[in-house]
């Protein structure tokens, strides 16, 4: 096994970091470097990564959002955001049509290009010994974020991605069986069964913030009406209608 896929086999998300270590000019150009030069739908490359190291602001954001402190105790915090700002730019250059809230296909477009850009940065950083976190939980503080961060129209917050010196070692979380995921030439059903193992391997795992099997905790998840706010905000940058 070579280095680059035991490093994929042995990811871990960590939370705990410390407060005072610093990552050189070095390694943070070398982590924005690797996710700019991630894979993108026609190389659009419809993303912006916001670098904040502004304590006031992560704090604000940290308020917002308790549950993720990290985002202000992390030795660097990007924000991924699905950027189709850019392109509205080069319509009005080029003075042509740019109906992009008649589909949800660009919105697709530039949540995967971003989410692309946020992996390899977050490989990279994992390359460099650090650990990493990603918090999609920013989504729900989407016009306050774009307010305080002065997004423009046609742009939205994706993930945000947490990098520094863990102070907590963590175990590499147990996965979904392979037949729950893998599938080969076609869609190819399986037992429920596989579920009811897979909360049996998280229970016995034991990780603490975990307070439900894998299977209520999403049950009771989607059984929430989707967050109408997003999709609110999504109307206000003229992404849909």
């Amino acid at each position: 096994m070579n280095e680059t896929i035991e490093l994929l086999h042995n990811h871990r998300t960590y939370r705990q970091f410390d407060p005072d270590y610093r990552l050189s000019q070095e390694q943070v150009t070398a982590i924005l470097t690797a996710a700019r030069q991630a894979p993108s739908w026609m190389n659009g490359q419809a993303y912006s990564i916001l670098v904040i190291d502004d304590p006031q602001i992560r704090q604000q954001m940290v308020e917002w959002n308790p549950g993720n402190p990290h985002i202000a105790a992390s030795s660097l915090f990007l924000l991924f955001l699905a950027d189709l700002n850019r392109t509205k730019k080069v319509a009005d250059e080029k003075q042509t049509p740019y109906p992009i809230d008649e589909g949800y296909q660009p919105l697709l477009i530039a949540t995967t290009d971003a989410s692309i850009a946020l992996q390899s940065g977050a490989i990279a950083a994992e390359s460099l010994g650090l650990g990493t976190v990603i918090s999609g939980s920013v989504r729900k503080d989407s016009a306050k974020i774009a307010e305080l961060l002065h997004l423009p129209e046609y742009v939205y917050p994706v993930a945000g991605l947490s990098i520094g010196k863990p102070i907590v070692e963590m175990k590499v979380k147990p996965r979904l069986p392979e037949e729950a995921v893998i599938h080969y030439n076609h869609y190819q059903d399986y037992s429920y069964e596989a579920i009811e193992a897979y909360d049996q391997t998280m229970t016995a795992f034991g990780e603490a913030r975990e307070t439900k099997p894998w299977s209520e905790k999403f049950a009771g998840f989607y059984s929430n009406r989707p967050d109408q706010g997003f999709d609110t905000f999504l109307k206000k940058q003229n992404l849909i209608k």
